[in-house]
C-alpha cells in the first residue's frame, strides 16, 4: 500500500539526492506514518472518521492536489546546485521532510478506502479479537518503514555519482513529475466530482 511510487516517491528521491538519505528517509518516514494513522482508521472501524473524511473527500483530494502542485512548482524553481554550495552551513530540515510528507499523506483519502477494502477483503471487522488488525497494521508501518529505507539507502549509494549539472536537471524533472502527479490527480477530482 506504501509502495514509493508517485508524487511521494519522486519527493522521497529529490529529497535524498539533495539532502542525504536521512532526509529521504524521513519524508518516506512521514507517508508510513499517515498510511499508519489511516490503518489504524480502518483497521480499529473508527467509523465516524471515515465518515467524516467521506463527506469530504473532494475537499482533501483539491487540498492535496493543490498541495502536490506547489510543491512540484516549488522543487522545479529550487536550486539543488546552490543547496550544495551551502549544505554544510545550512541547518538540516529533517523535520520539515517527515512532517510535510506527513501532512500531504494525510490529504490523500484514497488511502483510508484502500485500507477499509483490505480490512473488509481480510473479514477483520467481524472478528472478536483486535489482534489481527493490529498485526496488519504493525505490518504495514513494518513493510512501508522497510521500502522508504530501501529506497532512500539505493538513491543515496548512487548520489556520489551524479555531477551538480545532473541533478540540476534531476531536480526540474522531479519537479514536473510531481507537479503533472498533482495536475492529473486535480482534474481527474474535478471531472468525477
Amino acid at each position: 500500500m506504501s509502495f514509493p511510487f508517485g508524487a511521494m516517491g519522486m519527493l522521497c528521491i529529490q529529497r535524498t539526492i539533495n539532502s542525504g538519505r536521512i532526509s529521504g528517509f524521513l519524508s518516506g518516514m512521514g507517508v508510513a506514518t499517515g498510511d499508519t494513522i489511516y490503518a489504524v482508521i480502518a483497521g480499529f472501524g473508527a467509523s465516524f472518521i471515515v465518515h467524516f473524511i467521506e463527506e469530504r473527500q473532494f475537499v482533501f483530494q483539491i487540498l492535496g492536489s493543490a498541495i502536490i502542485i506547489l510543491l512540484g512548482i516549488n522543487v522545479f524553481l529550487s536550486n539543488p546546485v546552490k543547496k550544495f554550495r551551502l549544505r554544510r552551513k545550512e541547518e538540516k530540515k529533517y523535520k520539515w521532510h517527515f512532517f510535510s510528507s506527513f501532512l500531504l499523506t494525510l490529504t490523500n483519502p484514497f488511502i483510508l478506502f484502500a485500507f477499509v477494502a483490505v480490512f473488509t477483503t481480510l473479514n477483520l471487522f467481524d472478528r472478536d479479537s483486535f489482534m489481527p488488525a493490529l498485526t496488519i497494521i504493525l505490518g504495514i508501518f513494518a513493510g512501508a518503514s522497510t521500502s522508504w529505507f530501501l529506497l532512500s539507502s539505493v538513491v543515496n549509494h548512487f548520489r556520489s555519482k551524479f555531477r551538480l549539472r545532473r541533478i540540476y536537471w534531476l531536480n526540474k524533472i522531479a519537479g514536473f513529475v510531481i507537479f503533472i502527479f498533482g495536475f492529473v490527480a486535480a482534474i481527474n477530482i474535478i471531472i468525477a466530482g
